[in-house]
């Protein structure tokens, strides 16, 4: 959630965000009413409660008093007193319990607008929807497989001559949009998540394998259960979520912690299966294994500073470029429109792989800067000095499997449906250099 001091002093400044994502400008009078509402009614619970705690203080040493008392005339007259005082101190703790109910129920209404709030956009960021991207950098050459002399076959069509992609079996034994990955589609997998994980490693990134269930604090606090909610899979019996990502569970490692500012950047890569229900996706890429329900993701995820959140947000980014350097694909990379950013990200850049059979771009990787956003939601501080505050989040996936592997099925297949292995791999396949048709 945004900075509630920002909803206070400027709210312009959240309605132009709003504005910028093409959301419901109104929201932000809504919660205006509701902070004035909520904070006269936690001065009046916090005014009735000093009167209490100061009427308690009296009633103490009268009863002192009491006790000591010498003549029952003044027996009598300090008895009169406490009396009245206890008379007092029950109506005010009936006064102070339904001032405190009135409280949280205008701190839960006034919270539960400011969920419904996205992050703030990065002004930078183009305006407009999904296709208002801005191109940023485009990483080289496209082949041109009819100077070549063959028409290149898609990735499912490859993948079954190499017997790497059944998606026959897939939806047989699970329905549409499943998969299994046989033989060198394994072997291929297996070689990405080495590379990806070798590559994060190298830059200091700690490895973790992280849960695919979570509870619904984590799936709220990171900003799931809003505009993404209809692509989770909820499992009701048990009120738990399958993730669609592990920046999910990464983001609530730290939940409810307050972390020493010497300590960070803390910077995680997290493996785990994903989850997506997919379902304002209907009749999108059901052929092969782009748009699937289920898939296999590495995600490195930084808490921060907010200060130093920019800096590392390019850092991630330049970490996605390496990756698909490795892997000879050409690519570009897009600065997200903010109509198209998802509720946490203030900024978001997409990389876009080239698809041959398709003649375009398709993402492949995204890092997200959600500054404070997650943190505020996941009680996630930084402690500097006597200072403790929010600090900052951001994620960047290094490599989700399906679309690298289209990618380079796709972009690195010969005439007779070979496959070339890019030079980075080979390590992780015995020094094997070509995926060979079956026979």
């Amino acid at each position: 959630m945004i900075d509630p001091q920002i909803l206070r002093t400027d709210p312009e400044r959240i309605r132009e965000s709003q504005r910028r994502r093409g959301e419901n400008v109104e929201l932000v009078d809504f919660l205006v009413a509701a902070d004035v509402t909520k904070r006269a009614a936690q001065q009046e619970f916090e005014d009735l409660r000093g009167r209490q705690n100061t009427l308690s203080k009296e009633i103490g040493p009268l009863q002192g008093a009491l006790k000591q008392a010498a003549d029952a005339a003044t027996k009598a007259e300090v008895q009169t007193r406490v009396a009245a005082l206890m008379a007092d101190a029950s109506e005010l703790a009936e006064q102070v319990k339904t001032a405190e109910a009135t409280f949280n129920a205008a701190s839960a209404a006034a919270d539960l607008l400011l969920l419904q709030l996205g992050n703030l956009v990065n002004v930078e960021s183009p305006v407009g929807g999904e296709a208002d991207f801005k191109v940023l950098q485009q990483v080289g050459t496209p082949r041109d497989f009819a100077a070549e002399g063959f028409e290149p076959k898609d990735h499912l069509d490859i993948g079954e001559l190499l017997g790497a992609i059944d998606t026959g079996r897939g939806a047989k034994v699970s329905g549409a949009r499943f998969f299994y990955l046989v033989g060198v589609g394994a072997q291929l997998e297996f070689a990405l998540l080495n590379l990806a994980m070798a590559q994060a490693m190298g830059n200091g990134l700690i490895p973790v394998i992280t849960p695919t269930m979570v509870l619904p604090s984590a799936m709220e606090g990171t900003g799931f259960l809003g505009q993404a909610a209809e692509n989770v899979y909820r499992i009701e019996s048990d009120d738990m979520y399958l993730v669609g990502t592990s920046e999910v569970a990464l983001a609530a490692f730290h939940g409810d912690e307050i972390i020493d500012a010497d300590q960070l950047p803390l910077r995680y890569a997290g493996w785990s299966t994903c989850f997506r229900r997919e379902a304002g996706s209907y009749g999108k890429d059901t052929r092969g294994i782009i748009r699937v329900h289920q898939f296999d993701k590495v995600e490195m995820f930084v808490f921060t500073t907010p200060e130093d959140a920019e800096a590392e947000h390019q850092r991630l980014l330049q970490w996605e470029k390496d990756f698909m350097d490795a892997l000879e694909i050409p690519y570009r990379v897009i600065d997200v429109a903010t109509g198209d950013l998802g509720s946490s990200a203030a900024r978001k850049f997409d990389i876009e792989a080239w698809i041959p059979t398709q003649g375009t771009y398709r993402e492949v990787t995204s890092t997200s800067n959600t500054t404070e956003f997650q943190a505020r939601r996941l009680k996630i501080r930084m402690r500097a000095g006597k200072e403790v505050r929010p600090l900052a989040t951001l994620n960047g996936t290094l490599c989700a499997m399906p679309r690298v592997i289209v990618a380079i099925l796709e972009n690195h297949q010969q005439a007779d449906g070979s496959v070339r292995i890019p030079a980075a791999l080979q390590p992780f396949l015995a020094g094997q250099q070509v995926f060979t048709p079956k026979a």
